[in-house]
């Protein structure tokens, strides 16, 4: 009787509390763990495995195209979105955990790079599962919770670092703790979508037909978000390094952006409900290019933990903001239209390590010239919300 009786219980369709949970831990797997833990564990990789910040950007960069190339992945041939998470959860749990098993640059890049592209599948993946199932069920308001996700699998991921930092664990076994916290995640929600994906709202009419100008021009602009944020996303760790050589104070920089990021997409949703996404987005970039310019005015810890609340605070809801409206312009394209702005987002990121390059390593000029890329985006967002009679 058991044999039979699993499977049923898998088998009803998903409630909304399931739903923001499936993808509130896969979003925290995937960018936590898969996309983001490299960024608290970098000070620790430069003091035990003797990695260069040169390298360092060299990994970044790998897990940034990483990102581009699954989300290109996803617009050629989208795949089912419960697949998506599935495998996408268990490719970062095995390329987590091998950053542990060798000491090897060039195998570190590959790993990273697939970590970032199975990460931008388990994201199209959730969007494209979860928020048609809170739509369907009348909790679309519900998807702050979903994307919440991002922000505490950044701040366990920063916690995770603080603690090696202060405990000597060393970065090996750092990896090691996330790589099986990942698969256990991964176990978990496998069994969950076993049976799930056909109960997930269907969108009518799969027809490659044409993205509309206003969508086109919402992807650059998400472009933007993705190269205006990066800079201090990379570095924010690296330069609390730099100013404070204590690691039970310094690491507070990532869990602080983590934790931000985590409430920041439950207070939107709670408090500015009369906002279009478009107008949230908009907004939520001028805050961000405050986060991204604060630590060329000076560089101390108060202002990084200043800088860190901006970006952390807004990031997710920009993220949260930017897939509503690209389900609204998308119809039924959205899953696509999806895909095209994780790529816009992941070009912009890769656009934004190599403008530190050409400066020298210089953050100043770079983080300017994202502020201004921030600015013009956000103006582009208003002008064309009122263009298109949005003036939510």
């Amino acid at each position: 009787m058991s044999s039979t009786a699993a499977p049923a219980a898998f088998s009803a369709p998903p409630t909304a509390v399931t739903a923001v949970w499936t993808g509130l831990i896969g979003l925290a797997v995937a960018m936590g763990i898969g996309r983001f833990a490299f960024t608290p564990l970098l000070p620790l990789m430069q003091q035990d495995a003797g990695l260069t910040l040169v390298q360092g950007g060299w990994l970044a960069t790998a897990n940034y195209v990483g990102y581009l190339v699954g989300a290109v992945i996803c617009i050629s041939a989208p795949p089912a979105p419960a697949r998506a998470i599935k495998w996408g959860l268990t490719s970062i749990a095995v390329f987590t955990l091998g950053m542990a098993a060798t000491n090897d640059f060039w195998l570190w890049l590959a790993l990273r790079f697939l970590a970032g592209a199975a990460s931008a599948f388990v994201l199209v993946g959730v969007s494209a599962w979860a928020m048609p199932i809170l739509v369907h069920l009348g909790k679309a308001a519900w998807s702050g919770r979903v994307f919440s996700g991002v922000g505490v699998g950044i701040c366990f991921a920063g916690l995770i670092s603080l603690v090696a930092g202060v405990t000597a664990w060393g970065s090996r076994a750092t990896w090691i703790v996330l790589g099986a916290t990942a698969a256990v995640f991964a176990f978990t929600l496998w069994r969950r979508l076993a049976n799930d994906v056909a109960h997930a709202p269907a969108a009518a009419g799969t027809g490659h037909t044409p993205l509309s100008g206003q969508a086109w021009l919402a992807a650059l602009c998400y472009g933007a978000f993705g190269f205006g944020y990066i800079i201090p996303a990379t570095f924010l760790p690296a330069l609390a390094r730099e100013v404070i050589t204590n690691p039970a104070v310094f690491s507070w920089v990532w869990p602080v952006f983590g934790a931000a990021a985590a409430i920041s997409t439950a207070l939107a949703a709670r408090f500015f409900p009369g906002h279009s996404p478009r107008r949230l987005w908009a907004y939520g970039q001028w805050v961000l290019a405050i986060g991204v310019i604060a630590p060329v005015l000076a560089v101390n810890l108060y202002v990084l933990l200043f800088s860190a609340l901006c970006v952390g605070g807004t990031f997710m809801v920009i993220t949260m903001a930017g897939v509503q409206e690209a389900r609204r312009l998308g119809g039924t394209q959205a899953p696509r239209l999806i895909a095209v702005y994780t790529a816009a987002f992941a070009l912009g990121q890769i656009i934004g390590p190599l403008t530190v390059n050409l400066f020298h390593g210089g953050l100043t000029w770079p983080s300017l010239i994202a502020a201004f890329a921030l600015a013009a985006s956000s103006f582009t967002l208003g002008l064309s919300a009122r263009a298109s009679g949005d003036a939510g």
